[in-house]
């Protein structure tokens, strides 16, 4: 597995200690961190930034664990989902696994095993493609806007002054970024994740 320093964990709770607490922890243990109050905020950054693992609690405000899991699945299906569940809420941890959640783990959280889980699930979650999830480059969105758009690889290449080749490793790229083989998944996913307002920086 790639240094843990490679690795951004997305975590949300409505709890400021709690929320610098895990910071802490997964710091200590050489992990990006990105901490969230609520999900709605999350799931923006979800759509620009790199996310490896998300680990949430079943009761989150404004939206349960699982509605977010979905949520995720629909958005970025590639981000595995580590909840966390108190006791009593076993039932609901086994429903949401049977939704796609990669694992729970039980309040109170002990470091090591809540570290351990961690890289367990990251183990079994690594993509075939490296590039899975990245941020798309200001060329990528620009080929993608056209792409939506219609427009054969030819007529990007002339329309960017670069050639069909060059254009077609930047579409092979995006497409992994995404997750998608095809343009049909392809626009699908640009709508789920909202990026079809591809915009420019000046």
């Amino acid at each position: 597995m790639a240094n843990n320093t490679e690795k951004h964990i997305f975590f949300i709770d409505d709890e400021p200690e709690i929320r610098k607490v895990v910071r802490e922890t997964l710091k200590d243990s050489r992990f990006k961190v990105s901490c969230f109050s609520n999900p709605i905020e999350c799931l923006a950054q979800l759509r620009s930034k790199k996310c490896d693992l998300l680990i949430t609690d079943l009761k989150i405000p404004g939206k349960d664990g699982i509605e977010l899991l979905m949520d995720v699945q629909h958005q970025t299906p590639w981000i595995p989902v580590l909840l966390i569940t108190g006791y009593g809420n076993i039932p609901t941890a086994v429903k949401a696994m049977k939704a796609g959640a990669a694992d729970f783990i039980e309040k109170p959280l002990g470091k090591k095993d809540f570290v351990q889980k961690i890289k367990s699930i990251l183990k079994k979650n690594v993509s075939p493609h490296s590039n899975l999830g990245d941020p798309l480059t200001q060329m990528e969105k620009k080929i993608l806007k056209l792409i939506i758009e219609g427009k054969s690889n030819k007529k990007i290449a002339i329309m960017l002054h670069r050639s069909i080749a060059t254009i077609e490793v930047h579409r092979a790229h995006l497409m992994h970024k995404l997750g998608v083989d095809n343009v049909i998944d392809l626009i699908k996913r640009v709508a789920v994740m909202g990026l079809f307002d591809l915009k420019e920086k000046s």
